[in-house]
Formats: structure tokens, sequence, C-alpha cells
């Protein structure tokens, strides 16, 4: 077993929070069959929806590309199971309240036959990095920590910058959420192989996997596999259990005592981070000529009946996956689409499971933590906030809607994690306010960027006018001049006049 190592930097604030993860890591990942229906929204990606490929009526194979995004920022779908397409219409999905979106329905003839032969094994090493991530985009593959980037195009712009370290996020930290340590458990071998194929794609020599403490599991089965292969570009490293070290500025701090700059992105400072998810889709994409049309989710709370971690297809509904997990209890009143930190709150069970699906959490009603009263001045909030910064601060400026203010005390660089609110003696939702505000700074940018190109028009426009009349008055004076047959000099002036004028426009 390759041991890991603990020189590690440090993480400003954060909550140590009780964990609920014994309950659904008890057993092995279950599979979830096939089911009568695959519900896939064609937007399951940061950037443009993807462009249906397919026809109702059409019958698909699994792995069958039945969505593009055509170039553009996004991901391309696949159907995770064989059958025909019933429709392409707004069904609810896991956006906030369950929001409807445009999805491909197809209704599953239980076959499951692919279009693709599984276990293509490929020498990815025999591949130049541009025909490998231009694979690896095919694969439909999104960052599967929760934020659904496009893998591909985070690669390629990667690669544009000088990056040295590629960081692989094992560190589960929001509490219930339990995929990524089962993963670990019983796909060690296809995480590690999906980081060399990373390697090989940017072109680096030099991979962190970062665990968390609690998760010795997860580490003495990373730490076999790479006994075995001797790939001493790979090292493993255990993190401390403080939420939220999981993030990725957060990560690359502990890790390579490195700081992302306000607004900046991890490559700012030579990393990039992939989640131990997304290694091991590469690798069945890369490797298996699977692309992702399945993943592992977390499957718990206080009202399912069996919390467990299963493996479903992309599309299966939560009422569904909640079936195989033993149903509702009669404490269910609460579901919620990821952990309780971070996750969307939904009204209906007949929502999908999408790419960034990493947990199922269905809670009885839980005691609300009390009226919201005024705030203290406590600075209990800041003491906690991974970000370093001043949510009192933000709070006040976010009342009064002062966007500068807003901006100057950092809003942007939020990230949402929730601890300035489960420490507020006062109970104000600073999350949701925070939330609002940084909706109401990109409406006010929106805005300012319409008014620019508004008056970029209306000058064109000025200019385009004053050309045209120029042109008239040049061609009525040489109409005038042939009659009369004399003031050239009247018309040279005017030709220069219209000449000057077009070296400004220009």
């Amino acid at each position: 077993m390759s041991a890991p190592t603990y020189d590690l930097g440090t993480l400003h604030g954060g909550l140590r929070l009780t964990g609920h993860k014994e309950e659904s890591t008890s057993s092995a990942i279950l599979e979830v069959p096939i089911p009568s229906q695959l519900i896939l929204p064609i937007a399951q990606h940061v950037g443009d929806p993807a462009q249906p490929l397919v026809g109702i009526g059409e019958r698909v194979l699994k792995g069958q590309l039945i969505a593009d995004s055509g170039g553009s920022l996004g991901a391309p779908i696949h159907a995770s199971s064989s059958g025909k397409v019933l429709a392409i219409e707004p069904w609810p999905t896991s956006r906030r309240l369950g929001a409807s979106a445009p999805c491909i329905v197809i209704e599953c003839d239980g076959k499951d036959e692919a279009v693709l032969p599984a276990d293509a094994v490929v020498d990815f090493t025999a591949l130049a990095p541009d025909d490998l991530l231009r694979k690896i985009l095919q694969g439909g593959i999104v960052g599967l920590g929760g934020a659904a980037f496009p893998t591909a195009q985070k690669l390629m712009q990667a690669r544009t910058c000088e990056i040295d370290h590629l960081l692989l996020n094992g560190v589960e930290c929001e509490p219930y959420i339990s995929c990524d340590d089962m993963l670990m458990r019983e796909n060690a071998g296809e995480i590690i192989s999906g980081a060399q194929i990373l390697m090989h794609a940017l072109q680096i020599s030099a991979c962190f996997i970062a665990v968390e403490s609690d998760k010795p599991e997860a580490i003495r089965a990373l730490g076999d596999v790479l006994g075995e292969i001797q790939d001493s570009r790979i090292v493993l490293k255990k993190v401390p259990t403080i939420y939220p070290s999981g993030g990725e500025d957060q990560l690359v701090q502990l890790i390579t005592n490195r700081e992302v700059p306000s607004g900046g992105l991890p490559t700012d400072v030579g990393c990039l981070v992939q989640n131990v998810g997304t290694a091991a889709a590469i690798h069945d994409w890369i490797i298996g000529n699977t692309p992702l049309i399945s993943r592992v989710t977390t499957v718990t709370g206080d009202g399912v009946a069996n919390p467990i971690n299963v493996r479903a297809r992309i599309g299966t509904t939560i009422g569904d996956i909640i079936k195989i997990a033993g149903g509702y209890t009669d404490r269910a009143e609460r579901l919620i689409i990821g952990g309780p930190m971070t996750g969307k709150a939904v009204s209906t069970d007949r929502v999908p499971l999408v790419k960034a699906t990493n947990c199922v959490l269905v809670l009885s009603e839980t005691l609300s933590p009390g009226p919201e009263l005024p705030c203290i001045r406590c600075g209990d909030c800041a003491s906690v906030c991974p970000v370093q910064l001043l949510p009192q601060q933000l709070f006040w400026y976010a009342c009064a809607d002062d966007e500068v203010k807003l901006r100057e005390f950092g809003l942007t660089d939020c990230i949402e994690c929730g601890c300035c609110d489960l420490v507020c003696p006062s109970h104000i939702p600073l999350t949701a306010d925070f939330r609002v505000a940084k909706g109401r700074i990109r409406e006010l940018a929106d805005e300012k960027a319409r008014a620019a190109r508004a008056r970029l028009r209306f000058e064109a426009r000025n200019h385009r006018l004053e050309r045209e009349k120029i042109d008239r008055e040049a061609e009525l004076a040489l109409q005038k001049a042939s009659v009369k047959k004399s003031g050239p000099s009247a018309i040279a002036e005017i030709l220069e006049r219209k000449r000057r004028q077009n070296e400004e426009d220009q």
C-alpha cells in the first residue's frame, strides 16, 4: 500500500459537521435495473443546451448520441439504454423547486442493446493530447462533483495555461453524501487509470489524489492500487475532515499551499481540479468505450427506508431510484437533490437523475432555527468563512442593494457553502440573501452590457446617417457642377470633406 502524505497547507474557517454517512456506506453499490422510461434533459451541464438529434418514434441504442452541443460550450447527451423516443417535451427537473426543462423521453425496451462494443481497450498513450481531448469531448463527460462543467472544455482551457499539478478531488465534505467514498472503495483502479489519462492529455507528470481522513477504506483501496502500479507521479494525500475543504480553491490551498486569486481559477496557480468520479468516467469512455450514461448516487436520509449508494442510468426518475432504496418512510417530508448545505429542494420525485446528481436526500421536516433577528455584529460568520469574507458587511450592502460595495467586499467570491448560516445566532439566512444579491449583480451587469451595446448601435447609426448625408451632398454638388460646368473647387471641397469623414469613422 502507498501511504498517504500529510504535508498540507492551511484552510481558514470551515466547520466540523456530523457526517451521517455510516447509514449509506454499510453495503456495496447497488445497480438500479433498467427503468420503464428514461427522462434525459438536454441541458445537464454548464453552457448552452444540447440540440436533439433524434425524432419522436425513432429507436435508439444504449450509448447512442441523441443530442449534441454543436461546438459551443456544452456536452453531448447519450441514450442510457435502448428503446423508442416517446416525446421531446418539458419535464420537471432538479432545478430549484423542480422547474421544467426540455427533455428527451425514451420508452426502454429492456434489451439494453448498445451502439458501441464495451471494453474496446485503447492505448491512450499512443494518442496525441489534442486527439485525446477531442475523444473526451465526444463522451459527454462533465464534472461529477456537482458543478457539471464540461470536462473537455476545462481541459482545453487548462492547456492554454502553465499547469504543473492535477488534483483529483475525493474530499466529500458535505454531510450525507458518500458516493465518491464508495466509488473510491470499489473502483480505485478506474480512478487512477483516469488520472493517468488526464495527465497524458495535459502533458504533466504530477497528480495528487486528495481524500478526507474519515475515509480509511477509500484511502486503503487507492493505496493498494498505487502500490501495485508503482506510478511515482501519483501521490495520495489525506486532508482534514472540515467542511468545505472539498471546494476547488480550498483544496488547492490545502494541497499545494497556493492561493487562487480573487475572481480567478485554479489554473491561474498551475493546478487543475477534477472529481474522482470524473476521472473514473474518463476511464470508462477511453478504455471501456462507454460514454457518461450512468453514475453513482447516494440515496439517504431518515425519510428513506434503506439508505444506500446506487449506480443508476442517467434519466432514471428519482421515484424509481427511491423504490430501490426500500421506498419512503412515514417521516419523509422534504426531498433534496444534493446535500443539506448546497442542495436544491424539489417538489416531486418525477425529476430525473442527471449527470450532476450526487445525492438524493429525503428528510423529515426539521424544526426552524427560530425567527430572524437583527444582526448583533458578533463576527461568528466571518470566523467560519472559508473565503475570508465579511458576511456581516455583505449582508448590510445586500440589504441596501449597493452593487459597488458588494463587489468591493468580494461577494462574487462567495461559494455559498452555508457555514455563515449555521453559526449565525440571529438566524439570518445569509446564503440565500447573498444568492439573491449575486443574481442582482448579474442582472445589473447584463443591463450595463445591453446599454453599452445600444449606445454602440446608436453611435454607429449616427455615423451611417452622417455618411449618407455627405454622400447625398456630394452627389447633388456633382449634378449642379455638371449643369453649370463650373465650380470644380466646390466639388473638390465636398469630396475632401467626405474623405476626412470616412477616415474618422475608421
